[in-house]
């Protein structure tokens, strides 16, 4: 694979804009390389970097909760898995444009793949990945001191949004079962909107949501389920 600087303006760029100093700059531009692009060139994609910086990440979070949050280990677990979910990771390459850095293959780039979720919030850890196998976890504070922790902080003590947790533990206690279904989906490839289904018992339909995300779309669907439950007559009911 090159790394020379003049193959790879752009990424010397996004080096640059956040203070990196790769000693093998092919990492950087591996991070940056979908399975699309690898494909056609014969080079190594980001698949095995995001391996690597989704454990990182799931470090250097974990430990900014405990050092910052008092809660339990279930809490603290909660949390973390909140914070670091597709949906955020698509967030936060988001606002570093990690999209323009890509590397895509000519289907993929005509499929709007700069803007899809998945492949951004994969780009995203395959990035951390790359920086700590190159210089350290250190140096992967560069990006989550300017990109992840000023979220996280954001709603640092606001209630857990996992809606389909707390669902699941309200039904337990009855031994009932949910199910969730994706019941559809519209937009193009890069602005998808999904709609989701929760049922009970595989009979009794609970509620629906929609999201711009699979999982968004479930969470959704529970919240709704809960909101309706909460209510003095709710029009759904347990004991149906």
């Amino acid at each position: 694979m090159k790394s020379k600087t003049e193959d790879y303006p752009k990424l010397r760029q996004l080096e640059k804009k956040y203070h990196l100093s790769f000693q093998h700059f092919e990492l950087l531009v591996q991070s940056m390389t979908h399975s699309s692009y690898a494909n056609e060139t014969n080079t190594l994609s980001n698949e095995r970097l995001e391996f690597v910086g989704d454990a990182v990440l799931d470090l250097a979070v974990g430990r900014y909760l405990f050092e910052n949050l008092a809660m339990d280990e279930g809490g603290l677990t909660k949390k973390r898995a909140q914070e670091v979910c597709e949906q955020s990771l698509y967030q936060f390459a988001k606002s570093m444009n990690l999209g323009e850095y890509l590397l895509l293959g000519k289907g993929e780039e005509k499929s709007f793949g700069r803007e899809k979720p998945a492949v951004l919030a994969d780009a995203f850890e395959a990035l951390l990945g790359a920086i700590f196998l190159d210089r350290g976890f250190d140096e992967v504070y560069k990006i989550l001191n300017v990109v992840v922790f000023p979220e996280i902080k954001k709603s640092l003590h606001t209630d857990d949004n996992d809606y389909k947790s707390k669902l699941q533990e309200l039904v337990q206690s009855d031994k009932r079962t949910l199910q969730y279904t994706i019941i559809s989906e519209s937009g193009p490839a890069h602005d998808k909107t999904f709609v989701a289904r929760v049922t009970m018992d595989e009979l009794i339909i609970m509620g629906e949501g929609k999201g711009k995300s699979k999982k968004e779309a479930e969470q959704q669907a529970a919240k709704i389920t809960l909101d309706r439950l909460a209510m003095p007559d709710p029009m759904i009911s347990l004991e149906e």
